[in-house]
């Protein structure tokens, strides 16, 4: 059973700023960086509905990956270095096919 992860957030930083460049930048590299994680994709809301402006979204083979996602260094060295001071706002989903 795969696991979609899906988070939705708002950044401090202005849009289109270098700021908010540089963190997308980073998701990107630490995040794709870790075993197991795979179509990792990064999108932009466009909808007026939501306030939370960026996603990013990736997919586990299994809750093992997904566990040994969520312990990673990588993981946690970018939630605690970058995520908590620069994202505002945020909602996490994790999804598996009915």
């Amino acid at each position: 059973m795969t696991i979609q992860h899906t988070v939705v957030f708002r950044l401090l930083h202005a849009p289109g700023s270098a700021e908010e460049r540089a963190f997308l930048e980073a998701g990107r590299a630490a995040l794709t960086s870790i075993p197991g994680v795979s179509e990792f994709a990064i999108h932009r809301q466009v909808s007026p509905k939501s306030d939370l402006t960026h996603q990013f979204t990736m997919v586990f083979a299994d809750q093992e990956a997904y566990d040994a996602y969520n312990g990673h260094p990588s993981h946690v060295a970018f939630v605690e270095s970058r995520w908590i001071p620069e994202v505002a706002q945020f909602q996490e989903y994790d999804f598996v096919a009915d």
